[in-house]
């Protein structure tokens, strides 16, 4: 069910399609739909009381033993409509919540999906419970006592201050391992969920254990590969849950520490996909995602997957109209992968070190590291000397500082910038 208010933009979908594709990965069986035109949302029963009671006759004559709607819900809401419906009532963060739940792998996904699920509940609690009456009873019991809602109250307070103290020190180990790869280059695969980013991170990494299926939030653990790019040149590429419209605020805050690998990328691969007719419309979801997050500024590559799926739509032609330095590539079937990998290469290089290297014949240790870690551009000889005119990445460096003698000299000419030329999302 969805109230249909002013400024809501579904794109080319109708309004409940996300909704129905939301439900379906939790495990639901849509039976009927309903909507309601409205200026605002009615405070006591989310749609108007004719139209609740137009849904409880609907429930009635299908059978449905649960109503799922398209905004989030108050508690008292949630109650009233219960009541008039005689169905259970779930709105979209609780929805959205339950598909992260059956998702969750590893423990940081299962921390941080447990401490969304208790900030969505700890503000309804007051409505979720009519058992109010003084708990205790016996020796030691005796007395005031307190009411069942002070005490889930409390237990859900520190259960979500335990929760908070895991993930950051999940965040903490996250963090060194970010900066431990600081001087690689790190590519980040965003986009909206099921776009095909863990197809694409299986393709252009060569392995298949990164998860693949069509349904929505596929992935909720990021995972990150080497990325061969040429003979000397690599990158570490990351995949990160997909994004969606309306996602719940709590559900960012929880996943900060998955979505580190995005904040922290050199640059990020916008994979969109471009068969879907909302396609405009999902990466400008993805867009305003990554501001929310602090990925705002960073480089954004835009690339046009399912091209093999995809057909002429005003939503495309608005999607490339916006984007225009695109790529446009299929996953599944490996179609302009090689020119996505000699675009993030030529990316990669402009983050290279210029140095010149004076390195003297007898330096075995700095010669072998020279032509094993440096991309050499010419060499000259002088008397006992090569002189090497190369490009390094800056990890590099010291590594060739370290094989350097006394009779040695590396003289470092200049630091590119970080890539700043792809457009960014709509």
């Amino acid at each position: 069910m969805g109230a249909l208010l002013p400024g809501d933009d579904h794109g080319g979908e109708a309004p409940l399609d996300e909704l129905q594709r939301l439900a379906e990965t939790a495990g639901a069986r849509i039976v009927g739909q309903l909507t309601q035109k409205l200026p605002q949302i009615e405070p006591r029963t989310y749609v108007g009381q004719g139209k609740a009671e137009e849904l409880a006759e609907l429930c009635r004559a299908l059978d449905a033993d649960a109503v799922l709607c398209d905004h989030d819900l108050s508690p008292a809401q949630v109650r009233n409509l219960e009541r008039i419906t005689e169905a259970k009532v779930l709105d979209r963060s609780e929805l959205i919540l339950d598909i992260f739940a059956t998702r969750a792998k590893t423990r940081q996904a299962k921390v941080q999906v447990e401490l969304a699920q208790l900030e969505y509940t700890l503000p309804r609690l007051t409505q979720m419970w009519t058992h109010l009456d003084r708990t205790g009873a016996g020796i030691g019991t005796r007395g005031p006592g307190e009411r069942q809602l002070e005490t889930d109250r409390r237990v859900i307070t520190r259960r979500m201050a335990h929760m908070r103290r895991e993930l950051a020190d999940i965040e903490g180990r996250k963090r060194r391992e970010v900066a431990s790869r600081r001087d690689e280059f790190k590519v980040c695969i965003v986009g909206y969920t099921n776009a095909g980013k863990s197809t694409l991170l299986n393709a252009l990494t060569g392995t298949s254990d990164a998860f693949v299926e069509d349904r929505l939030f596929a992935t909720l653990d990021t995972k990150t590969r080497v990325w061969p790019l040429d003979g000397g040149h690599k990158a570490l590429l990351s995949d990160t849950v997909g994004f969606i419209r309306r996602l719940p605020h709590h559900l960012i805050a929880s996943f900060h520490a998955t979505l580190e690998e995005a904040t922290e990328a050199d640059l990020l691969l916008h994979v969109i996909d471009v068969s879907h007719r909302d396609c405009f419309h999902q990466a400008e979801v993805v867009r305003q995602v990554l501001a929310e997050i602090g990925c705002g500024e960073q480089p954004v590559l835009n690339v046009f997957n399912k091209t093999d799926l995809a057909r002429p739509t005003v939503e495309a032609d608005l999607l490339a109209a916006a984007l225009p330095d695109h790529l446009r590539i299929s996953a599944l079937l490996g179609n302009g992968l090689d020119a996505l990998r000699e675009r993030v290469l030529a990316l990669a290089l402009q983050r290279e070190m210029r140095v010149t290297i004076h390195a003297h014949c007898g330096s075995g240790r700095l010669l072998a590291c020279v032509h094993e870690r440096a991309n050499i551009l010419e060499t000259t000889r002088d008397d006992e000397r090569m002189v090497f005119h190369a490009r390094i990445e800056p990890r590099h460096l010291p590594a060739l500082r370290a094989a350097a003698g006394p009779n040695d000299s590396i003289i470092v000419h200049s630091v590119a910038a970080a890539p700043g030329g792809p457009a960014a999302a709509p």
